[in-house]
C-alpha cells in the first residue's frame, strides 16, 4: 500500500465514526418519519385478503361478492390494534367509517363462517361506491393523500386533484403565516443589523469587541431562557409597559403578549446575531480607502454607500436574510409562548399532528415541505457564502 494510500485510508477511519453517528442518530430517524407521509401500509395490512382480491374491480359500479368475501374474512380474524390503525386511516379519508367498520366487523365475528352475511344487510352505506373506493385507494403501498392535505388539497371520486372544503383542513393558511411572519422578522433583523455591522466594522479596539460581545451574548443563553425572559419584559405590568407609562406616553398598557408582535420582537432579537455576522464578516475585508476616495472623486455620503460599500457588502446582506428566513420558519417555541392562536407556525402545527393526535403521516408530511423549503434556502445561502463576487453571482 502506498503512503498517498494509507493516508486515506486513516482520515477514513477517523471520520467512519462521525459518518456512523450521523447515520444512525440523524439519516436514519429524519428518513423513518418523514417517509410515513407516503408510505400507506396500515390498511393493507389489515385487510391482506381484501388487498388480494381488490385489483379486479376497476371500480365502477360496487365489487363483486368475491371482494365482499375477502373483506368479511379478514375482518372476522384481524386483531383489534392492527383493525385501529386502519379504521384510523379510513375514517380521516370519509367520517364515518369508524362505525361502520366497527359494526361489520362484529357482524362478521358472530356469524357463521360458512354462512356470512351481506354487507348491504349489515349496513346500507356498503352499497355507496365512494366506501369502496375509499378501500381501493388506501390499499395503495404508497400514496400522495398527506402530501396533497398539506397543500389543503385531495383527490375526489375521480381521482382528480380538488382543494379540499375550508374546514377540513388550515395547513396553507399556516404556511402562508410561517412564511410572512419569517419575512417580517428578517427585515427586522436587516434594518437592525445593517447600520450595527457597519459601526462594528468602522471603530476598532475595545468598542468593536464589546459591540461583539453584545450581539453575541443571546447566543451563549438558552432559547427557553430568552423566551421566557421576554414574557417577562412585555407583559401588562412588565419592563416596557411600566416605562412608557411613567413616560406619560401611553395611558393603558400595550398588548405586546399572546399576538404578532410579541412574536416578532422576541424572535428579532433571537435571530438578530444570524444577520450581523454575516455582514460584519463581510465588511472589516472591505478596504476602508474606499469610502474616503469615493468622497474624494465628489460622491456624497449616501451616494458612495450605495455605490460602493453596498454592493460589496451584498453577500453578506443576502446570507444573513437567508439565515435568518431559513432559521425562522423552524421556529416553535416562541410563536408558542408569546403568540397567540393566529400566530402559531408549521412548526407548532407538526408538533400538534405529531404528539396530540398521533397523526405522524401529516406530520412527515408537513416536515417534508419544511425540510424542502429549508434545503433550497440552504442551497442559496452556502452559493451567496462561498461566492467572491460583490452580488454572489
Amino acid at each position: 500500500m502506498s503512503r498517498r494510500s494509507a493516508a486515506r485510508l486513516r482520515a477514513a477511519l477517523l471520520l467512519a465514526p462521525l459518518v456512523l453517528f450521523l447515520a444512525v442518530f440523524f439519516v436514519w430517524p429524519l428518513v423513518s418519519v418523514l417517509t410515513t407521509a407516503v408510505r400507506n401500509e396500515s390498511v393493507a395490512g389489515a385487510f391482506p385478503g381484501t388487498a388480494a382480491a381488490m385489483p379486479g374491480w376497476d371500480g365502477t359500479g360496487l365489487p363483486g361478492p368475491e371482494i365482499e368475501a375477502a373483506l368479511l374474512a379478514d375482518l372476522r380474524v384481524v386483531d383489534r390494534r392492527t383493525l385501529g390503525g386502519a379504521v384510523g386511516r379510513l375514517n380521516s379519508a370519509v367520517p364515518g367509517f369508524r362505525s361502520l367498520i366497527s359494526a361489520t366487523a362484529e357482524a362478521a365475528r358472530s356469524a357463521p363462517e360458512n354462512a356470512p352475511p351481506a354487507l348491504a344487510s349489515i349496513d346500507p352505506r356498503w352499497e355507496e361506491r365512494a366506501y369502496w373506493n375509499t378501500i381501493r385507494s388506501a390499499l395503495r403501498p404508497y400514496t400522495d393523500r398527506n402530501l396533497l392535505a398539506a397543500f389543503d388539497l385531495g383527490r375526489d371520486e375521480g381521482g382528480s386533484i380538488a382543494p379540499l372544503p375550508p374546514e377540513a383542513s388550515a395547513n396553507r393558511v399556516i404556511l402562508w403565516r410561517t412564511f410572512t411572519i419569517s419575512a417580517t422578522i428578517t427585515l427586522c433583523c436587516l434594518v437592525l443589523g445593517l447600520p450595527y455591522a457597519l459601526i462594528a466594522a468602522s471603530v476598532s479596539g475595545w468598542r468593536r469587541n464589546a459591540m461583539l460581545v453584545a450581539v453575541l451574548l443571546p447566543l451563549w443563553t438558552s432559547l427557553l431562557v430568552r423566551t421566557a425572559a421576554w414574557y417577562i419584559v412585555l407583559q401588562d405590568n412588565g419592563v416596557v409597559n411600566d416605562v412608557l407609562l411613567a413616560l406619560g406616553v401611553i395611558k393603558a398598557p400595550l398588548p405586546l403578549i399572546f399576538n404578532r408582535v410579541g412574536v416578532v420582537i422576541a424572535m428579532t432579537h433571537v435571530l438578530l446575531p444570524f444577520m450581523v455576522l454575516p455582514i460584519y464578516t463581510v465588511l472589516i475585508t472591505i478596504p476602508r480607502t474606499l469610502m474616503p476616495a469615493a468622497a474624494s472623486l465628489g460622491a456624497p455620503p449616501w451616494t458612495a454607500f450605495r455605490r460602493v460599500l453596498l454592493p460589496l457588502a451584498m453577500p453578506g446582506v443576502l446570507s444573513g436574510v437567508l439565515l435568518v428566513f431559513m432559521v425562522a420558519i423552524g421556529y416553535y417555541i416562541t410563536p408558542a409562548l408569546l403568540g397567540g392562536p393566529g400566530d402559531q407556525m408549521i412548526s407548532g402545527t407538526i408538533a400538534f399532528y405529531a404528539l396530540e393526535t398521533a397523526n405522524w403521516s401529516m406530520a412527515g408530511a408537513l416536515g417534508i415541505i419544511l425540510l424542502g423549503a429549508t434545503l433550497v434556502l440552504y442551497a442559496l445561502y452556502g452559493r451567496f457564502s462561498w461566492s467572491g463576487s460583490p452580488m454572489g453571482m
